[in-house]
């Protein structure tokens, strides 16, 4: 199973794809080394944040397991409207991530010897100006 990793560092997410079970049994919290996830990330210590399964369900650190489950949530995570005392039954699955999750949240603990902007230079481009004139159809066409 390929985890797509989410790898947040001051305002700057970079994005990798492993076909690793590494992650298998950890939880939300839990710190994992970067040599594990790739041997160019050495030095750097990763913790995990959150993620979501292949449905789009979040893990939630709440929720003890690895399955699925629907629980009543107040104002703040994963509501969307800001209704005193509005209560919602949202689905969520729990915070040990298995084989079903697919995309993996974690945030940089501890940098390494290499900046990440060296390890992924190919997203570290930045941005093209559109030419003056220039419509989006005219960018799709070229």
């Amino acid at each position: 199973m390929a985890f797509k990793l989410n790898i947040s560092e001051k305002g700057k997410s970079w994005k990798l794809e492993i076909d690793n079970d590494i992650f298998i049994g950890k939880m939300i919290g839990d710190i994992v080394r970067g040599e594990e996830i790739k041997p160019e990330l050495e030095g750097y210590e990763l913790k995990i944040s959150g993620g979501s399964d292949s449905a789009g369900f979040p893990l939630s650190k709440d929720v003890e397991g690895l399955g699925l489950k629907s629980v009543l949530l107040k104002r703040g995570w994963g509501m969307r409207t800001k209704g005193k005392g509005l209560r919602l039954r949202k689905t969520v699955r729990g915070k040990v991530i298995s084989n079903a999750v697919s995309q993996i949240n974690l945030n940089v603990e501890k940098t390494g010897k290499k900046p990440l902007s060296e390890i992924f230079p190919e997203q570290n481009k930045p941005k093209e100006k559109k030419k003056e004139g220039e419509t989006k159809t005219e960018e799709k066409k070229e």
